[in-house]
């Protein structure tokens, strides 16, 4: 009598994640959502390349309240008014809740599933890819910034350490509301309508209350590390006033740490244990 064969252990976890990742970052990469991310991103650099032209043929520096506005002030605005308050987060709301609706709206979240590997995979390698995809957009707009704007009333070298912090608060931001958004896509039936709906308006709403409601936003958090990445010189008490009651740093990286880890633990759970009824 022939014994059956012996099928072989599905992968791991981590292995089955990294070979998700590896089949969905070309996908990524040369998505319809890559043009448009790369049509936003281009907007901050078409303006720091304006800014640059004008101070090149002789324009002053801006002033407010008698104080030069230089250079590396200049970009630690648009830091925080172009990439974490606006690119950061419209980012993860197209990427982040796309994660797993857009293989339920094209059918094809059944041919994921019976593979051989664990259900979370899909969404841990699919985030993953999505950190890859972002920051290889959104990390060299903002070099492309420094390298427009520092210059003017300063000098590179200066501002280098700032703009390697200004990197990695921009890659926290990208990871901590792509987790987020991952799991309103992995639980709701429009993720994209509810996830623009939190990011301009729910957050814009809370952040403006007084009281401890701003805490259940991301945005508190990670307006929390921006003090500590601006500038350290004393044109830095300008970019102060956009910020009220600033946590510490360490404060806001345990709870974005909790938000973040705690958001893709609870979107790979409801993957592994929801049934998905494909509409007809």
């Amino acid at each position: 009598m022939d014994t059956p064969p012996v099928r072989p252990p599905a992968p791991g976890l981590v292995y089955a994640s990294f070979r998700v990742f590896d089949l969905s970052l070309g996908e990524m990469l040369w998505s319809r959502r890559t043009i448009f991310m790369a049509l936003v991103m281009g907007l901050p650099v078409l303006i720091s390349a304006v800014i640059r032209l004008l101070f090149e043929i002789g324009a002053p520096l801006p002033r407010i309240n008698r104080m030069e506005i230089t250079g590396p002030v200049m970009f630690g605005l648009m830091i925080w008014a172009f990439f974490i308050r606006f690119s950061v987060p419209v980012l993860a709301v197209f990427y982040g809740t796309a994660l797993i609706a857009d293989e339920v709206d094209d059918k094809t979240i059944t041919y994921l599933f019976t593979r051989p590997i664990q259900r979370q995979a899909v969404l841990v390698g699919k985030y993953l890819a999505y950190l890859v995809c972002t920051a290889c957009v959104v990390l060299p707009a903002a070099v492309l910034v420094w390298l427009l704007i520092a210059p003017i009333g300063g000098r590179l070298a200066d501002s280098f350490f700032d703009l390697t912090k200004d990197l990695a608060l921009l890659a926290i931001g990208l990871a901590v509301y792509g987790a987020l958004f991952a799991l309103v896509g992995a639980t709701m039936k429009r993720p994209l309508v509810a996830g623009m709906v939190f990011v301009f308006g729910c957050e814009v709403l809370v952040l403006a209350l007084p009281g401890g409601f701003k805490r259940l936003t991301v945005a508190y958090y990670l307006q929390g590390l921006v003090p500590h990445a601006m500038p350290s010189d004393s044109a830095m008490n300008l970019l102060l006033t956009v910020f009220r009651e600033p946590l510490g740093l360490t404060e806001s990286l345990v709870w974005m740490a909790i938000i973040a880890l705690g958001s893709i633990w609870l979107a790979a759970r409801t993957v592994a244990r929801r049934e998905y009824v494909l509409e007809q």
